[in-house]
Order: C-alpha cells, then structure tokens, then sequence
C-alpha cells in the first residue's frame, strides 16, 4: 500500500525540478519559470515565472465552464445566516472589491491589513489583494489592540479592512475601539463593514464599506513575480516583536494545488470544510487559497465545534453542506467528546458524503483519536505543520497509497519534505529516541523563506543551528517505521532531576486515564529537583470518579506508563483548560501562573476568564 507514497517521495528528492514542475503546469502561469529549485539552499522556487494567485483561484474556473459550480458557503451560527457564492459570483464580488481598493488608490506591493471576523468579505477581501498584487496581512479579529498596532508598525499597511464588530458564543466583541487604539497617531485609512445586526457609528476619517463599494470598477488580475509576496501572517515572535511569515504566490499555489489532490485526496467540485479561522495558516491555505485552486466548495463557518448551539455543529454542517473532507483541531473532538461521550448525538448525522477527517493543530492523542474513529467510523488523519510551513509536512497522504499511521503520530513525511531526528549535537537519533524534528533544506514549495522586516532573523532563528536543516522547534522521534511522533515543542521539556522529559509523552498517559478528556502537563520550578511536573486536566462530563481519586488515578496511570523518574505528585481538575483562538492550549501561560502566581493575559487567548479562574483556585489551595 505503500508504494505511491515511496515513488512520490522518491521523484521529490531525486528530481525536484520535474516533480513540481509537472505540478506546476496545472496552473496558470503570464510566463514560465526559467528555473524550478531555488538557486541556493533557501530562496524562492521558479524563477522567472509570472503567474496570479487569484486568477488561479476563480478565473481559470470560471474560464473552463464551470462558473455555476459553488465556490463558497458562508454559515454563521451567531447570526443564522447562510449565502452561497458561486465561482461566477466570488469573481464579480473579488472583481468589485479589488477595484475600490485600486481606487482607493492600492497598488502591486501595497500591504492591506484586514482585521474582520468569519464573514465572506474577508475571503473576498483576500483574493480582491492577490488579484492586483496587494499584499494582505490578516489579523484574528478581536485581536488586543497592542498586538495590532505591532503589526501595522511592521507591515506598514495603506489600508485597513474592518467590521463593526465579531460575535463569539454570548458576547459581542467591539472592533471599532480596538482599531480606533490601534491606529492612534497612525494615518491609515479604514474601511468597516457593518454587521447587519451590529452596526456602530464611524469616526468621520472611516468609510461604510457599502459606500466604499459604491461603483466600484470590476478590475482585471495583475501578473505577478512568481517570488512576489502574498501575504504576511504574523506569529508571536521570541522578543516581543512579532514575526511576519512571508509567502510567495508561485510556489504556495503550486504546493496548495499539489496537496489538495495528494494528501487530502479531493478533487474537482468536492465540498472541503477547514473549520479553523482565517487568522490562522489553516485558514489561509485550506479555507481560502487551497480549496479554490482546486475547484472545489469551501466552507466559511463563523462559531464553535460546542455552544454554538451545541456539540452536533460540526456533524450538522456536514449533512447540510455535503462536506467531504473536513479538517479540524483535536481540540475540537476533545470538547465534542466531552459533551457526547457515547456518540450519540453524532450517530444522529448520517454523513454519507465524508469520506475522511484531518486533524492539526495540536498532537492527537490515542484516546481522542480511537473515540473519534470508533464513532465516526471514517479514517482520521492527523499530520503536523507549522506557519513558516504553509502545508503538512508529516501525515498520511489520502490521494496515495500509503499505509496508516501508528495512533499518536503525525505520519511519514509528506513529498518535498525530508524529515529527521537530531540530538543537540546534530546527530541523527536511534528509533525512539526523543530530539529535536529538523527538515533537510531546501524546503518544498510554499514555505517561509524569509520574515517580513527580519534581515538576518530568518537564518538566526531556523537554519544556524543545524546547518543545511531547517529547525522546527519541536521534540519528536521516529519509530522503526520511520512513522514521526511529534511530542510537543523543544521549550516544554522538563528537567526533573537531570531527566529530560517530554510533557507531550506524559500528557498521553494522563489522558489514557479513564473519566480524563483532555490535559496539560507544564514545568512547575523546584529547589530540588529543577522542575517537577505538574498536571492539569478536565474531568469527563459523564464520569462518576470523584475529584480526588481521579488525581490519584492520573498520577499513578503516569507512574505506570512513564515510571517514578516522572516524578508527577500535583493534579488539578480544571472545569476547561486555557486556550488560543486557535485550540493551542496556553501551557506557558499556566507555568508562569505556578511559578509566580502572576501572568500577562496572552493576545491570543479564547476566554481570559478560564485563566481567572485558575489563578484563584490555585491561589485559595495554597500552591503558587
């Protein structure tokens, strides 16, 4: 069965320039590459091409006949409201928006910050930037006016994209304040698109985006250099400075094609489901850009997996969108799991259309991953990437051969990547052997080659300390297989007592234990032994255990599966644990608690009141 997956892996390591060039001619290009590889180590794939993300995207469909197929399906749970686009219609809406923003006097290299909500603008606004060479920046809608203001210092925008406000599950979050701070004593012009159920007053300098809208002139795409950027996707960066992910158009539509048919395995006219945020990577590749290079439907889902209204969202959507692949975070299954644990809800929704379940985000672990295959009874693929990535780098490729990943890992390295595990040293590890997951340069197509702004912060941050190898920053190994385990990242090791040990290895054994459905193990610091582990984690809505004996099973449960060098004494059952926008648990955030009682909310938290709480409970127990 595994035969595709090698031949493939093969061709991209022998011969990169014919492998992703016959991936290339799949596309629309104003001018061929004159070469395919870049020319050194770490630079941009085909040279010399001239080529526009956005004709690719809508045009070439449209063009081709199929401009009545859909090419998006915008639902929003907090609104009720539902609107189809099809190819046709997303192009006429992209046309109009590009060319207000041409008249608003944007142009080829211009960066257009666009800080909305889940609503269909905001791809629209997207593609409206690739379509005249804009380059786009998003930002999470909602995101802290301080980390805002950062990047529109960084990226220097000409103009803002907006809305009224965003909706998240029984509250209304208010845009305007947060861009009326963000872009004080900084002369950026601002457009707001007004919710239909939340329009607020403008200051006098904004625009209404219907005025805006107003006779907007339908333009024609821009060709663009093939190493022109796309966008900036903006990450926390080490020293507070936030780090501008940039991509070029040529090979992230190259890659993103490439993996559409390859490792999700869709094709023409499928119904793709990302449901994730179009702050995020996720949303960018497999919301916006990777399902519409592919002709396929794109799902656009404005809520949450539970509470919006309950835990058969996903499911519901599903059936009535016809979705065949859908592609979510473990976390998502872990909060549906804890509200449905016999699967009954979920068992309501035939979904005869799904043919497969992806998982990113975070690692999957086993529990989480059996739940789901026993209930959904479809294959469930997890892989691993990263932002500076763009596209899976490990997983299972569902368009080849290729045989099942063992439960916990990311997979096999996807083609184009070539993956190992290095010891501080570099050296190459033994099977099972925890070190740090490197990729051998170059990269594939489609991934990060330089920040935004950062000189030599690229290089300082990802290449010199494993020359000819990219630095992932995460803690991994292989199996005998050469299946990639990814345990979590190099800075959530814990040293207890000279063992280095990995919080993502004891994380597995605390939720093997039975009434657990999700946790955290972080570093709490220890005169003695450096660091001693601590953990948290939330009780099963339907488990009888009482609080205490279900600490006492978690700590035994790791004594059993890690041994007593884990040295796991501290349990905490949390009613919910801390979490990014994006499902990615704060773990940092609930050390700095630990260690110091004190914490600085992150920017990208979904609810500062869990931390809240946490910090209280701990505080009344006498454990800071």
């Amino acid at each position: 069965m595994a035969h595709s997956l090698r031949i493939a892996r093969t061709a991209a390591r022998s011969n990169p320039d014919e492998f992703w060039g016959d991936a290339a001619a799949s596309l629309h290009w104003e001018r061929r590459w004159s070469s395919v590889s870049p020319e050194q180590a770490v630079g941009p794939w085909f040279s010399g091409g001239v080529i526009n993300t956005c004709f690719n995207a809508l045009d070439r469909h449209v063009l081709s006949g199929f401009g009545k197929r859909n090419a998006l399906i915008a639902i929003s749970a907090m609104t009720d409201e539902r609107v189809e686009y099809s190819y046709a219609e997303l192009l006429l809406e992209v046309q109009r928006v590009a060319g207000a923003m041409q008249r608003s006097g944007i142009s080829y290299g211009d960066r257009v910050v666009i800080y909305m909500p889940m609503v269909a603008q905001a791809v629209i606004a997207m593609l409206a930037c690739a379509r005249i060479g804009a380059v786009h920046s998003v930002v999470f809608g909602g995101f802290a006016a301080r980390e805002l203001a950062k990047r529109i210092d960084d990226a220097k925008p000409a103009l803002i994209l907006t809305a009224s406000c965003g909706f998240e599950p029984g509250k209304t979050i208010e845009y305007l304040p947060l861009i009326r701070e963000a872009t004080h004593g900084r002369n950026v012009p601002v457009v707001v698109l007004q919710r239909k159920s939340a329009p607020r007053e403008l200051d006098p300098q904004w625009q209404d985006w219907d005025d805006w809208m107003v006779e907007a002139p339908q333009v024609d795409c821009v060709s663009v250099e093939a190493d022109a950027p796309l966008y900036i996707l903006y990450t926390s960066g080490t020293t507070g400075k936030p780090k501008g992910i940039v991509r070029s158009n040529a090979g992230h539509a190259v890659a993103l094609l490439w993996s559409m048919r390859h490792v999700f395995g869709v094709e023409d006219g499928d119904v793709f489901w990302a449901a994730s945020d179009i702050g995020w990577v996720v949303g960018h590749s497999y919301i916006v850009y990777g399902p519409l290079l592919a002709g396929c439907t794109t799902v656009l889902f404005e809520g949450k997996p539970v509470g919006t209204p309950d835990c058969e969202t996903l499911w519901r959507i599903v059936e009535d969108a016809q979705v065949n692949v859908l592609f979510t975070a473990p976390t998502a299954v872990r909060a549906i799991r804890r509200e449905d644990a016999d699967g009954r809800r979920l068992a309501k929704y035939p979904m005869s259309s799904l043919r497969a379940l992806f998982l990113a985000g975070e690692r999957t672990d086993p529990e989480t991953l059996h739940w789901i295959e026993t209930k959904l009874k479809r294959p469930i693929i997890d892989n691993w990437w990263q932002t500076e990535l763009g596209w899976p780098a490990l997983g299972r490729c569902l368009g080849l051969e290729s045989e099942h990943q063992a439960p916990g890992s990311a997979g096999w390295p996807v083609p184009g990547f070539e993956a190992q595990v290095v010891d501080n040293l570099g050296q190459k590890c033994p099977p099972n052997t925890l070190g740090e997951l490197v990729i051998r340069l170059p990269l594939p197509p489609g991934a990060c080659h330089e920040l935004w702004n950062g000189g030599d912060r690229y290089s300082a941050q990802y290449l010199e300390r494993y020359p000819g190898f990219f630095a992932s920053g995460d803690m991994a190994y292989l199996d005998a297989r050469g299946c990639v385990f990814v345990m979590g990242r190099s800075d959530d090791l814990i040293n207890v007592a000279g063992h280095r040990l990995s919080t993502g290895a004891m994380e597995a054994a605390v939720a093997e234990t039975p009434g657990i459905v999700e946790c955290a193990v972080v570093a709490r610091r220890d005169g003695l032994k450096g660091q001693v582990p601590v953990a948290f984690a939330v009780k099963a809505d339907d488990s009888a255990t009482g609080v205490q004996q279900l600490e006492n099973d978690v700590v035994q449960n790791v004594r059993q599966t890690i041994g007593a060098v884990a040295a796991l004494k501290e349990v905490h059952i949390v009613s919910r644990l801390p979490k990014t926008r994006s499902g990615k648990i704060l773990r940092k955030t609930l050390a700095e608690i630990l260690d110091t009682g004190r914490y600085e909310t992150p920017a990208t938290i979904d609810d500062p009141e869990i931390l809240q709480s946490i910090s209280r409970d701990l505080a009344a127990g006498g454990r800071y």
